[in-house]
């Protein structure tokens, strides 16, 4: 690990899905590889929602995580540009500086959508995280 920590960026239009289940995924794992002061989580959204999906809160209270008292919020280019990675999440327009990675990760919405089609997309998110963390973190 360098001095500097790094910074994952998890962005989607609402902020209210995949963006919110990506940062809740890597602060899970940012603590089960003892990564707290070596690795920031951002996540925003370009248009965010009043809330969190409700059936986005479901999925993720299967596996403990509790996303009832996260508030979407909004993300500017200033801070997402100060990230070593950004993933979005298949619906982003983001013009980022060149010394951002950006990873396209071009997941299903999963508002509206089945719980087993939530839970899908919840375990692939899970996935995708994890493989971040090995690619930046070894």
């Amino acid at each position: 690990m360098t001095d500097t920590p790094l910074k994952f960026g998890f962005v989607c239009v609402q902020n209210a899905g995949r963006s919110q289940m990506s940062a809740a995924f890597a602060k899970r794992e940012r603590t089960r590889r003892g990564l707290e002061d070596e690795v920031e989580i951002l996540t925003g959204g370009t248009d965010p929602a009043d809330e969190v999906h409700p059936e986005v809160v479901e999925a993720m209270q299967e596996l403990g995580i509790d996303l009832s008292d996260r508030v979407p919020r909004p993300v500017s280019d200033d801070e997402l540009n100060g990230c070593t990675v950004v993933a979005t999440m298949g619906c982003s327009t983001l013009e980022l500086d060149a010394d951002v990675a950006v990873r396209d990760w071009a997941l299903d919405d999963p508002h509206g959508q089945s719980v087993e089609r939530v839970r899908e997309i919840r375990d692939e998110i899970e996935k995708r995280v994890a493989d971040l963390f090995d690619e930046y973190t070894g």
